[in-house]
């Protein structure tokens, strides 16, 4: 289960929504080994498009070297779909490389009549996929 604020869930979705029509993307690190998401990261979609989303290699660089440096790991890995559901592509699916991170999909379009967004969490470890719960409270 990922247990997130609601602050960090806002931020999430807002980033999406900001970026739309193109992919948003970012992180939220934690401490590391805590499972704990902290830091809002956004980062740039170097490839600024509406169906694919690539971090920066520079800015992945540094995101990892400042992660290294306060102790933190990336807890949340997320991004945008801008047109379809809240789901792993399978091109997602092959660039999941952090076992340990809940990836969290953002979808800014209504694909199932509930909203303009949906907000949903999976874990991809060697190409599996599987649905978690996402709670969301006020502080932790």
């Amino acid at each position: 289960m990922l247990t997130i604020t609601q602050a960090l869930h806002d931020q999430i979705v807002a980033h999406a929504r900001k970026d739309h029509p193109d992919e948003a993307c970012g992180v939220v690190a934690g401490p590391a080994g805590s499972d704990r998401p902290e830091r809002f990261v956004p980062m740039l979609n170097a490839a600024m498009s509406p169906t694919f989303y690539e971090f920066d290699s520079g800015d992945l660089l540094k995101l990892y070297r400042d992660l290294d440096d306060r102790d933190e790991e990336p807890v949340v890995v997320y991004h945008s779909h801008t047109a379809t559901e809240a789901y792993p592509s399978r091109t997602d699916i092959s660039y999941a490389n952090e076992p340990g991170a809940h990836y969290v999909l953002v979808s800014t379009a209504d694909t199932d009549g509930l909203g303009d967004f949906q907000f949903r969490s999976f874990r991809i470890v060697d190409g599996e996929v599987s649905e978690e719960e996402v709670r969301i409270v006020d502080a932790y």
